[in-house]
Order: C-alpha cells, then structure tokens, then sequence
C-alpha cells in the first residue's frame, strides 16, 4: 500500500514542485495551503507523513505539529524552514518533528530523507508487532496446566515477575525451564529490553569467559577485535544462564561479582563495566549435591536461589497431560493448515501411560509427528511411534480361563481411566460410561486400591 503524504505550505510554487516530485516517486500526495487547512484534513483522514513550512500565516508549523501529537495517530512529520529559523526547527524536533529540510529545497535530499524515515518507521511497527506476540505468547493465560503443582508455578511466577530478584528454575530437561525464564522477563518492567539465553554447557570451557563476560583486543591470541559478551547484551533486561550446574567455578567467582557488586570486567580489561542486569539461571542438577561435590560454589547457589521455582514432571502432573496435547494440536494444525480436530480416545489413554521421559518437550515432538502423519480428523494410534500402540497391546490379560481374563481387563480398564482423571471417581465414571455407584462397587469387587 502506498504511503500517504500531506505537502502543508503557503508558497503555491513550492507545495505544487513537491507534491509533483513526490507523486513521481509513487507516493500519494495531497496539499494544504495552511496549517488551518492541514489540521482539517487531519481530522478526516490518515496520512503516513506531513511535510510542513514552519513560517505561515495564521497555524504556524509548531502549532500544527503540537496539534497531531495531540491526535495521537502514527503521523510523522518533517519541517521545512529557512536556515534563519534553525533554531525553531531544532525546537520542533523537539517537540516531536522526525526531520527538518531547509529552503531552498533538495529535492533528491528529500527524497532520501522521506524513504529512510519510512524505512525506520516499518521497522519500528514490525518490532511492536513482534514484542505484543512475545508478550502474549508468555502471558499467563497461555500457561497450560489446571494441575495444583502448575497452579503453585503459575502463582510464584506472578508474584516474582515484575522484582529484580534473582531466580533459580530446576527441574528435569524438558519440563519447560526456559519457558518459565522467558515468562519471568516478559511479564517484568524489563521486558521491552533484551532476554538473552545463555546455555552454560554448550560451549568450550576454554570459550566460556569471553563468551560471557567480553574481552579486550589482544587479550588472548585470537583475539583480533574487542567483543562485547553476553553479559553486556543483556544490558537493562535479563540473562537466563541455562544449566548454570556446567559453569567452571573461576566464573563463577566473577559472576558471583557481577550479582553482588553489579560490575564486571571483560577479559584483558582492568576497569569494570557496570551491569544492569536481572539474572536467572536453571539446572536440572541438585545443585546442593553439586556443592558437596565441590562443583559448585556455597555463596552462589544462595545468590541465586533466592526464590527457586521447581518445575514438576508430567509423572508429577499426569492431568495435564491431555491440556498440553490439546494445545500442541492445536499449534501445529494451524502451522501446517491441517483439518485435524482431536484425539482419539486410545490415543489420549496412550498419552496418559506413556513413561515422559523427555517430559514436556517430548510430548510436544509426539503431537507434532501425529499432525504430519495423520490423515483423518482425528490423531489415532496409527498416528504415533510404534512404542505406544504396543503399549496399549503389550498387557496380556489372559490367565487361564475367560473369567479370570475379563477381570483382569476390567480391573486395568478401569485403573488407567481413573489414572487419566487423577483419580476423580465422578469424571471417571462418566468416561467409563457407568454411574458413580457401579464405579464405587467395581471398585470395591476388583480391589483397586486408591
């Protein structure tokens, strides 16, 4: 879509050369031929950008600007004035103006003065597009999980979010730490800064400190140029230090430093950086038996556990389970533009048993694979890796005789449904097809033990 472009000036000869030259570079020009005019025009329709002379009887150029930053609309503006008045047209830029030109006008200057304030402009707009989907993505509303380990997570993240403390995340690989991290950043004051994700086991010990911390040219042979580390990329938001359990323990004296006293010092450099920074860090390590193993530091792991969120496993959390497929579904469904509306019962029952032991992030692979493969409406067996289909057909009921065989179905039938509802009889029994009594005696007959 074209951008629109309001030309404001009360020399007839110069709003017409303009509104021509703009024209010509496809933009769609309009004139006014005073700020009276201009204002009018303003209040029935939007433009892109307004180019205004600064001297004009009646609304002068600063008022006219004043009054669109009142309107509060996306309308930029550039002002045009004489050198004499460059000291008002310093003030307009001041008061909002993204631009000045002076007379006599350069058209080729205007030009490339008007493509890259667009430029900017789109650029600034796809940022705000792109922060407001991390802002909801991270929104609490979008936390799956009703079980009451989530729901004490959920309140912990709500509750730390918006301090500057620091936060320990543990929990085994896969239950969703960075989430949790990124959570934390985007619910904060910080969270139009910068969240840096820092995985301390993924790189050379050797590489650690300069990656982290930054280092001077000449510091090291290699070291051709100065580089900034993580630490300082992080400035005014938030560095999460993934798997914090694999940091050497000379760095972690000098992050230590960097919680205590708010500075550090990038490698071959003396003075100190100051750092304005808010710290989380994960492990999926008990970092107090790392401690008595002498890996890790006493002091640290209490600088930074200062509140720790320990994320449950799906074992743990087993209710959750069919939430979490229902939104990995509904994710990949949209992503690949697939009719597939559910699960299968089998599939959920399957989903329900399974042994999660890449937790949540395996779960997601799964439902991911079922959305490629499937080709119906809805996710059956078929749909999964072979170890769930023979899971639901690996149990052997039979015992002996037909009797002894259907209890012992039945008696499993049951067990799994209960399991599958945390063991809430009256919505088990409505998936069971029978009244809760008749649950209650099965019960009872089969001697399930709650």
């Amino acid at each position: 879509m074209n951008k629109t472009i309001l030309v404001v000036d009360d020399e007839k000869i110069i709003r017409e050369s303009l509104s021509y030259v703009l024209n010509e570079e496809g933009y769609n020009v309009k004139e006014a031929e005073n700020g009276n005019d201009a204002y009018d025009q303003l209040l029935k329709e939007s433009f892109d950008l307004v180019i205004t002379d600064l001297e004009m009887p009646g609304m002068k150029g600063i008022e006219l600007l004043e009054k669109i930053s009142d309107l509060n609309v996306q309308t930029s503006v550039i002002i045009i004035t004489a050198y004499g008045s460059l000291t008002t047209a310093i003030t307009a830029l001041r008061k909002g103006a993204s631009d000045y030109i002076l007379k006599p006008i350069e058209f080729d200057e205007i030009i490339i003065k008007i493509k890259r304030l667009f430029e900017i402009k789109d650029i600034m707009l796809e940022n705000k597009v792109l922060r407001n989907e991390i802002n909801r993505q991270y929104d609490f509303e979008n936390f799956v999980g009703k079980s009451t380990s989530m729901k004490k997570v959920f309140e912990v993240i709500k509750t730390v979010a918006d301090t500057d403390s620091t936060v320990l995340i543990t929990g085994s690989s896969g239950t969703g730490k960075e989430l949790v991290a990124r959570a934390l950043h985007y619910n904060s004051r910080r969270k139009d800064k910068p969240f840096i994700a820092f995985n301390c086991g993924a790189i050379a010990e050797n590489l650690l400190e300069s990656e982290l911390f930054g280092h001077k040219k000449g510091s090291f042979t290699g070291a051709t140029v100065d580089k900034d580390g993580f630490i300082k990329a992080a400035e005014k938001g938030t560095l999460f230090l993934d798997e914090i359990s694999e940091m050497p323990l000379n760095l972690q004296v000098k992050l230590l430093r960097v919680i205590q006293e708010k500075e550090f010092n990038p490698v071959g450099q003396v003075l100190p950086i100051k750092a304005d920074i808010r710290i989380i860090a994960s492990s999926n390590r008990n970092l107090l038996e790392e401690i008595k193993k002498g890996k890790f530091r006493e002091d640290l792991y209490y600088r930074l556990n200062v509140v720790e969120i320990e994320l449950p496993t799906l074992k743990d959390r087993r209710e959750d389970i069919p939430l979490l497929a229902n939104y990995f579904l509904n994710k990949y469904r949209i992503e690949m533009k697939k009719e597939v509306k559910g699960f299968e019962d089998s599939v959920i029952r399957a989903l329900m048993n399974y042994d999660w032991k890449g937790e949540v992030r395996e779960l997601e692979n799964i439902i991911e694979r079922a959305v490629i493969f499937c080709k119906g409406d809805l996710i059956s067996l078929k749909d999964l890796p072979s170890a769930f289909y023979q899971q639901e057909l690996q149990t052997d009921y039979s015992s002996g005789n037909l009797q002894d065989s259907v209890r012992n179905f039945e008696k499993e039938f049951i067990i799994k449904t209960l399991r599958m509802y945390d063991f809430d009889k009256e919505k088990a029994a409505k998936q069971l097809g029978i009244g809760l009594s008749t649950l209650y005696r099965k019960i009872g007959e089969l001697e399930i033990e709650i």
